[in-house]
C-alpha cells in the first residue's frame, strides 16, 4: 500500500477540492492515460487495486505510470464514542483528486490493450473518469 515515509503532521485538516486540476492534467509519460472526471478522495487501497488490475491485464507488457500518491491522512474516531476528546487517529491515506487530473498512464500496448487495461482500473475507482491519448500519438 502507498503511504509517505514521513509526515510532517500526524493530522491533517479535510481542506477542500474546488476547482480543476492546475496540475498533472496531461499525458506526459505514457501514451494513453486514465482521466478523472470529479472531484474525490482515492484511497491507497484503490490505487493498488487499479495497478493490479491494469499490470495484470496487460501481461506485463509496456509500462504503467501512477501518477497520484496518497499523502494525506484521514483520521476516524471509534464507533459508538461521545463527542469531544479530540480528533481520532489516522485510518488510512488519500490521494486528492480533482477533475482532470491524469491518474495512470500506460504505454508500450496497442490502444485496444491498453484501452481495456485502463477500463478495468476505471471500475475500481468511485469516480466517473475517461480514457485519453498523449496530443501527437498518432
Amino acid at each position: 500500500m502507498l503511504m509517505p515515509k514521513r509526515v510532517k503532521y500526524r493530522k491533517s485538516q479535510r481542506g477542500r477540492m474546488a476547482g480543476k486540476a492546475q496540475r498533472g492534467n496531461t499525458v506526459a509519460f505514457g501514451d494513453f492515460g486514465l482521466k478523472a472526471m470529479e472531484p474525490h478522495w482515492i484511497t491507497s487501497r484503490q490505487i493498488e487495486a487499479c495497478r493490479v488490475a491494469v499490470t495484470r491485464k496487460m501481461k506485463r507488457d509496456g509500462k504503467v505510470w501512477i501518477r497520484i500518491f496518497p499523502d494525506k491522512p484521514v483520521s476516524k474516531k471509534p464507533l459508538e464514542t461521545r463527542m469531544g476528546k479530540g480528533k481520532g487517529a489516522p485510518e488510512f491515506w488519500v490521494a486528492v483528486v480533482k477533475p482532470g487530473r491524469i491518474m495512470f498512464e500506460v504505454s508500450g500496448v496497442s490502444y485496444e490493450l491498453a484501452k481495456a487495461a485502463l477500463n478495468l482500473a476505471s471500475q475500481k475507482l468511485p469516480i466517473k473518469t475517461k480514457i485519453v491519448s498523449r496530443p501527437d500519438y498518432e
